[in-house]
């Protein structure tokens, strides 16, 4: 077997910047780690700057990447927000839909993202009719991520109804499968493979009838596959649910059997105490994606009273106002200074965490998100000279990285032991920028 060696000028180990640390990578997993490797072995890669595990964005909706811009006209809330989305989603093929992700996951991997939790709800034709394959769609964002070199977790998105008790309007046609029944039938036809792994989600409690949650939550569980869902990400939804059903979405969630260490709430924004203490005691986690709440004007979550609490935190780009992970890592952190008018919530390690191992957790990749041997050769290099970066210690790499760094500051980003970007450009999508004005024009055109 062929080994290859990357030597790592400053290395992540999980607590501070090592530096001088060569991995030898096996079939596209990491089979040792040397430290103390003052200068690069002969033949080796050279990793220059530090070099932390793959970065992993739990939450994306690949189209919403063609939205930037167009919705920071005006002003407005969610909801209109939510408009202008569905005019772009009725415009989507499998065809176009694949052109669009395959831009997006080569944003992504730019920007030091080895792997993706994309909450796909956009199944059919509009209408609501199935395509020839009836999961077109889903195999578009697949090979879209294959091409683009990243890993993905399609977390298949059961949405059956507008809101509690109301059929789909007719934009809403396209994400329904008419029953949980009929949206586990389709997708049972999708694998697992090399850079794949299969989930589920409940786009909400307003999009899947009470009744039939277990049905989608029993599917992930036969599978052993992560279960995410969208929790009380408005005042709204919360009040719709108290109104229908007498209890908060958390608790209606919790009642039919949601959640557990699988499950992972995206956003929790607007939480009860009780609600708190429910997912923490499942250790259900929580994806925040600070960028897009704020985009949007959702509300800053509870993160430390839900991680104290016991509920894992990971992070995502959501909508994609931006694609840089070391904002949502960084906005978490300031977002809650801003609430609290303290400083220092979490460690840059522990944002780090939650941005690799725990985010990588969150999709089902458990074996990634860490340099250490049996760990997937999954990493991403950040350059320490840019006018950004520039200045501090190396020691103090990870806070940079946190707090300074941004995705334009990536340098290389490997993938199963293969360089899928190097020196900042992408192998196989050299003009990623091309690619995406191309992908988005062309739903506009």
């Amino acid at each position: 077997m062929q080994v290859t060696t990357y030597w790592l000028e400053h290395a992540w180990l999980g607590a501070h910047a090592e530096p001088g640390v060569a991995l030898d990578v096996t079939d596209g997993r990491i089979t040792a780690v040397r430290r103390g490797v003052g200068t690069p072995p002969p033949g080796a890669e050279v990793l220059r700057g530090f070099t932390l595990p793959g970065l992993a964005n739990a939450h994306s909706h690949a189209f919403h990447r063609a939205l930037r811009g167009t919705v920071q006209v005006g002003s407005g809330t969610f909801w209109t927000w939510r408009e202008v989305m569905y005019d772009v989603a009725v415009r989507l093929t499998p065809d176009s839909y694949f052109a669009l992700a395959r831009a997006v996951y080569a944003e992504m991997a730019l920007a030091g993202i080895t792997a993706v939790g994309e909450f796909h709800y956009l199944h059919h034709a509009p209408g609501g009719v199935p395509y020839a394959d009836p999961n077109a769609m889903g195999e578009a964002l697949i090979a879209a991520a294959g091409e683009a070199g990243i890993r993905i977790t399609l977390l298949d998105t059961a949405y059956l109804s507008a809101g509690f008790g109301e059929p789909p309007t007719s934009h809403q046609l396209r994400f329904s499968d008419g029953t949980a029944d009929a949206w586990a039938q389709r997708a049972d036809a999708l694998k697992d493979g090399g850079h794949v792994r299969i989930g589920a989600a409940i786009h909400s409690v307003r999009a899947v009838p009470a009744e039939q949650l277990p049905t989608v939550a029993s599917w992930a569980a036969a599978r052993d596959a992560p279960l995410h869902v969208h929790l009380s990400e408005q005042t709204a939804e919360n009040d719709a649910c108290l109104a229908a059903h007498g209890r908060t979405p958390t608790r209606l969630l919790a009642d039919h059997g949601v959640l557990g260490a699988r499950t992972t709430g995206v956003h929790n924004t607007h939480l009860t105490d009780d609600d708190i203490a429910l997912l923490g005691g499942t250790t259900s986690g929580t994806c925040m994606c600070p960028t897009t709440e704020r985009d949007l004007a959702d509300g800053i979550g509870p993160a430390p009273a839900l991680q104290a609490a016991g509920s894992p935190l990971s992070l995502g780009s959501d909508s994609h106002a931006v694609i840089d992970l070391f904002e949502e890592a960084r906005a978490m952190e300031l977002n809650e200074r801003l609430r609290s008018r303290t400083r220092g919530h979490w460690t840059a390690a522990a944002l780090l965490r939650a941005a690799t191992a725990d985010g990588h957790a969150a999709l089902g990749w458990h074996e990634a998100g860490r340099l250490e041997p049996g760990a997937l050769a999954d990493f991403t290099t950040v350059a320490l000279d840019t006018v950004r970066t520039a200045g501090p210690p190396p020691r103090l790499a990870a806070e940079t990285a946190v707090f300074a760094a941004s995705a334009a500051d990536v340098r290389h980003t490997v993938v199963g032991g293969r360089h899928v970007v190097r020196d900042g450009v992408h192998a196989a999508v050299p003009d990623a920028a091309r690619a995406l004005t191309d992908a988005i024009a062309a739903l506009h055109g």
